[in-house]
């Protein structure tokens, strides 16, 4: 049982090792900041919940284990997103970035084309 426990020990290490390098190489190889901001939070995060499984699978098999390392993972899957999404929204509100295209138009079930006679009617009244 302990050798399978260091060997899935070593996979999540080696795939976390992998999802680092690639978060920090789209860090460098982006060029604005909204992409920037996108690798290292998507990428990475799963690249240290990687290393925190590995750490789990290490402590089970060398002492009685601790489910510490399963706050900590709730706690950066729960954060990472939301510091991201507090930061793209600093980043639109400060017009650092290009906004983003519109979409086209076309025959869409969207509510972006909503045709000119659907517009005037009014919606219906609450009781």
């Amino acid at each position: 049982m302990t050798e399978i426990l260091e060997i899935a020990a070593a996979i999540c290490l080696v795939i976390g090792s992998i999802f680092t390098l690639v978060g920090a190489i789209g860090l460098l190889k982006f060029n604005d900041s909204m992409t920037r901001m996108h690798a290292p939070t998507k990428v990475g995060t799963v690249g240290v919940g990687m290393f925190l499984l590995a750490s789990i699978f290490y402590s089970f098999t060398y002492s009685e284990g601790s489910l510490h390392q399963v706050l900590i993972m709730a706690f950066l899957f729960v954060t990472a997103p939301i510091s991201a999404n507090f930061l793209a929204k600093v980043n639109i509100h400060k017009r650092s970035c290009d906004t983003p295209p519109t979409p086209p138009r076309d025959d869409t079930w969207s509510t972006l084309n909503v045709p000119v006679a659907d517009r005037d009617i009014e919606p219906p009244k609450s009781p």
